[in-house]
């Protein structure tokens, strides 16, 4: 079994590869929404955030309060260290465990920040989803209804797509000029 990391910038389009993979009948683990359930289901991963970030981190209904969070590891490198060092090993966790559950020759795991974390390390290979900024920053907008400058402090806390590259085996251009069906397609070829 190969594990294959799937990774890009917000707004890129690695959601869309991974429902192309999975209507292709891949295994697809998502570690961004893995992470969000941590968050708000792993008892010791909701103390530790309480212990490191203070109770305000959580609603007095338990929730995880996004939006102080949000504000918070995307203004402060430190905190995004300190939350990633949280719930990253639980994540990778819960990958090995998807993983041994798979009879597929190839699973993918589909993450927001491979490069900058330095997981990109535990896959065989990695696809980078690549997309020029502005068309990005268009479609988060226009998805999530956020705010631009909210978007810009996303897009800043991650490395750049010509960063990102170097570290990557394979890289999909979704710019809406090549259809990214025939780019993926090329590329699983050649991995199989």
């Amino acid at each position: 079994m190969q594990t294959i990391g799937l990774t890009g910038g917000i707004g890129s389009g690695k959601s869309v590869i991974s429902k192309i993979l999975t209507s292709l009948n891949y295994p697809v683990f998502n570690s961004d929404l893995e992470a969000k359930q941590i968050l708000v289901k792993d008892d010791l991963a909701i103390a530790e955030m309480k212990e490191t970030f203070g109770e305000q981190v959580y609603l007095t209904s338990g929730e995880l309060d996004r939006t102080y969070l949000s504000n918070l590891i995307f203004s402060d490198n430190e905190a995004r260290t300190k939350m990633n060092a949280i719930v990253h090993p639980k994540v990778r966790k819960a990958f090995n465990l998807f993983c041994a559950k798979q009879q597929s020759s190839l699973v993918f795991n589909e993450a927001a920040i491979l490069f900058e974390t330095g997981s990109y390390k535990n896959f065989d290979l990695n696809i980078l989803v690549s997309a020029p900024e502005e068309l990005r920053l268009a479609r988060v907008i226009a998805r999530d209804g956020a705010e631009e400058s909210f978007v810009k402090a996303r897009i800043a806390a991650q490395w750049e797509d010509e960063e990102k590259s170097k570290l990557a085996d394979y890289t999909i251009i979704n710019d809406g000029k090549e259809p990214v069906i025939h780019q993926l397609e090329k590329i699983l070829n050649e991995i199989t």
